[in-house]
């Protein structure tokens, strides 16, 4: 470098000012999703129309007429509101499934993590025992162990079919978010807790406020997939008597006279609801994961 030289001034990377994050877009629905649609409405229209029964040839004109059956889409619309209110049900099963579980659940994370031996060995103990039971399974547990009614002080209180499903679904989800939020935990760098205990924070408020807010970003893709879970899952519950979607579906069908050819497209307007309902909450996962850098 020669004499009286003075080389440009380039900031360092460190001292740059971050560069702010662009939210992506949500996703859009295209031509694509429209045409996969309709392919899959006229699949089910094929097989429905070809499991119909041929309608006898010698039939007079007028008593055709007067015994023609309705159609698979009538019968839809006829029976829409018992349906809508069959899929609603589930989906507050749901809901207070993954309420219940996801309080639950943060309590036994949080022992899992504790300074206790006994009590952080029983939480892993039964985390582990929920989250590899089969959800069906639990689900008789739920129904049959727990008694039908409670006796409180000469006071007879009722336990219907349908808390007991949620306690049934509520049990795994209880597990899995025990396992979401020993995992975040665990993935916050140790350097965090040394800073805060060198600031004079004591464990439990380094644990409330340093290392649980950054925790919900972590847990919030994998918790929104897990509703997603058990919202598809409710569908069991008509094994043991409640009356949910595919309860009403199958009485609709015995309703209708029980024919083979409203078989696809009953059970196909069901699956069309889940679909509904629990694809936008995966396609807003996905976009949660992007937005946060987070990998599941």
């Amino acid at each position: 470098m020669s004499v009286g030289y003075e080389a440009p001034f380039r900031p360092m990377a460190v001292l740059l000012p971050p560069r702010p994050r662009e939210p992506q877009p949500l996703p859009r629905v295209t031509m694509r999703h429209a045409i996969l649609f309709v392919t899959a409405v006229l699949l089910v229209a094929t097989v429905a129309h070809a499991q119909a029964p041929d309608a006898p040839a010698a039939a007079p004109a007028h008593e055709a007429l007067t015994q023609e059956p309705a159609t698979a889409l009538t019968v839809i619309i006829k029976w829409l509101p018992l349906l809508m209110k069959g899929f609603l049900f589930n989906i507050l099963i749901s809901v207070l499934a993954m309420g219940l579980g996801t309080i639950a659940g943060l309590m036994l994370g949080l022992a899992q993590i504790s300074q206790n031996r006994l009590l952080r060995q029983f939480a892993w103990v039964v985390t582990q025992f929920f989250r590899n039971a089969p959800w069906l399974v639990l689900l008789f547990f739920a129904m049959f162990m727990i008694p039908f009614q409670f006796n409180v002080f000469g006071y007879i209180i009722p336990f219907p079919d349908w808390v007991k499903a949620i306690i049934g679904f509520g049990l795994p989800v209880m597990a899995n978010v025990a396992e979401l939020l020993r995992g975040a935990i665990r993935s916050i760098p140790n350097g965090q807790w040394e800073a805060a205990e060198s600031l004079a924070f004591s464990r439990n408020k380094t644990l409330w406020m340093i290392i649980l807010p950054q925790c919900v970003k972590r847990m919030l893709p994998p918790w929104m997939n897990l509703y997603s879970l058990i919202t598809m899952a409710t569908v069991m519950a008509n094994l043991v008597g409640v009356s949910e979607m595919l309860t009403l579906t199958a009485e609709v069908h015995a309703a209708e006279g029980g024919r083979p050819e409203l078989l696809a497209p009953l059970y196909g307007f069901a699956m069309l609801c889940f679909f509904v309902y629990c694809w936008p909450i995966g396609r807003a996962t996905q976009y949660l994961e992007r937005r946060f850098h987070v990998k599941t």
